[in-house]
């Protein structure tokens, strides 16, 4: 690609030059093109998570009777190990070679780990080993999400970072509505579905989302090769030498290849990240259990309408990164950062339990049936119309910590719902203004590992915790948790800004 000489005078686009400014006109198109290539892919990742999320338990107990709910977790858990060991390699190859060999490359892993799992019925014996790998190479193809974050970071100037980061965060959270919304416009095929005897393919519910979702991976490979151009551009948005290819740097990019990146910052953003993310993980995986517990929900009443307010947060998360850019702008990211988890905070705080009432206990159900004298607990439990609702009898601390009251529970919802996803995207932009112009993968590829991490280790902590100790010490741990968080930034607050100010050339 050619390279575009700077210009003291001005940036290239006010030159006098018609045919210069032809070339830039298309450069920028060019430019922007390649950058929603990276939306839709972080997109298409995020729907091949959430498209088969809700249908893996259901399925995984068809496949093999032998499986339990602790092996589900291990499953769910897969896609994020996978994740984690593949963003550093990901992002080390996005640094010596074209951004589209990592790309494709691992578009189809996902592809290919999706068909699996559509077949994961097929073997004798097994199966349920066959669903986990396959969901780990799901994971390992989505990998790539740190490729897509450096290639946004090094294609956009400091004044655009903010916005494109907005935008990307916002297509990944769309990915996370559509994709149950599309499983179970899947679900009319039903259990059974049909065959097709050429292939050996049974098309049904449960599969039929997998082939969906590597049918999208399919036209991610086509945009990527036949649209994506590497693109980089300095602070100021003056397009320079691609990192990826090798050729006579210029003066300013040699001088800025010699200054040093914050390490101290950077440790911080991926400590910061890793909360952030461990925080929200926690959230997504106590929802539907403290729900039961304090509501005295049914398991279909819980999953209908904590599936509602998962996407009402959704679409208020879409809001907030749309309100995020016009608030960066005026106060900047590090005090949107800040606010963001001082409202997280408030969202756990609000969910610690207070007051004399007292959770509906399940054996006070069974105490007070009027069957239970002939019939045994087992039946009673395994009829659907006697289900016993309530805090089980086993968690001890149902008996003595105090209900937490469905409006503290919607009230927590909507705060986390605001303070998460600012401060998800401001990490993401705070992170990639500080890296600078250099080469961004390894880095992101450690950021997008340490939310993974954080991805697998939340729902392991919260459920020993919350099914030990209860909603106060879980909550308590957690709000604890943030106020470190902020402690943190507030102490290096003065050191998370970004390369070029650091070093002098540029301004907040």
């Amino acid at each position: 690609m050619p390279e575009v000489a700077d210009c003291d005078e001005g940036t290239p686009l006010l030159r006098d030059d018609a045919s210069s400014d032809d070339f830039q006109d298309e450069d920028y198109k060019s430019r922007w093109r390649s950058i929603r290539v990276m939306y839709f892919t972080m997109f298409l990742s995020s729907v091949g998570f959430t498209i088969v999320i809700t249908s893996i338990w259901p399925y995984l107990q068809k496949i093999d009777d032998t499986a339990n709910a602790s092996f589900l977790g291990w499953v769910v858990a897969a896609y994020s190990l996978g994740q984690m060991v593949a963003s550093p390699i990901f992002g080390v190859w996005s640094n010596y070679r074209p951004r589209r060999e990592p790309l494709v490359c691992s578009i189809f892993i996902n592809v290919s780990a999706n068909i699996y799992y559509a077949y994961v019925y097929l073997p004798r014996t097994n199966n349920k080993f066959h669903m986990l790998i396959s969901r780990a190479f799901v994971g390992f193809g989505a990998g790539n999400v740190a490729v897509v974050r450096s290639y946004v970071a090094g294609a956009t100037s400091l004044k655009e970072r903010t916005s494109a980061m907005a935008n990307m965060s916002a297509c990944q959270a769309l990915g996370f509505i559509l994709g149950p919304a599309l499983q179970a416009c899947l679900s009319f095929i039903g259990e059974h579905g049909f065959t097709v005897s050429v292939i050996d393919l049974q098309l049904n519910m449960y599969t039929t989302p997998a082939l969906l979702a590597a049918a999208f991976g399919v036209i991610n490979i086509l945009l990527v090769v036949l649209v994506l151009r590497e693109h980089h551009v300095d602070d100021h948005g003056r397009q320079i030498q691609a990192i990826n290819y090798t050729s006579e740097d210029t003066a300013d990019i040699s001088e800025e290849s010699e200054e040093t990146i914050d390490h101290v910052a950077v440790l911080t953003s991926n400590v910061l990240f890793f909360i952030v993310m461990f925080i929200f993980a926690v959230f997504e995986t106590i929802a539907t259990p403290l729900s039961m517990d304090m509501f005295a929900w049914t398991r279909k009443e819980a999953v209908l309408y904590n599936g509602i307010i998962i996407c009402c947060i959704g679409f208020e998360s879409i809001l907030v990164f749309l309100v995020v850019k016009v608030a960066s702008k005026r106060f900047g990211d590090r005090p949107v950062l800040l606010a963001g988890l001082a409202i997280i905070f408030c969202g756990f705080f609000i969910l610690l339990p207070w007051g004399n009432h007292y959770p509906k206990i399940q054996w006070a159900d069974l105490k007070n049936n009027s069957l239970v004298s002939q019939v045994s607990k087992a039946t009673i439990t395994s009829n659907s119309s006697l289900e016993p609702t309530g805090c089980p009898y086993e968690q001890t601390w149902c008996q003595y910590t105090p209900a937490i009251h469905l409006a503290q529970f919607i009230s927590a919802d909507i705060l986390i719902g605001v303070g998460y996803p600012a401060c998800n995207v401001m990490s993401y932009t705070l992170y990639s203004k500080i890296l600078g112009p250099k080469p961004q993968g390894v880095y992101m590829g450690w950021l997008t590992a340490s939310g993974s991490g954080a991805r697998t280790l939340g729902p392991v902590f919260v459920s020993h915790v919350y099914t030990i100790l209860g909603p106060r010490w879980a909550f308590s741990l957690i709000c604890a948790m943030v106020v470190g968080a902020i402690l943190l930034l507030s102490s290096v607050y003065h050191r998370l800004i970004a390369f070029s100010v650091r070093h002098g050339r540029t301004t907040e």
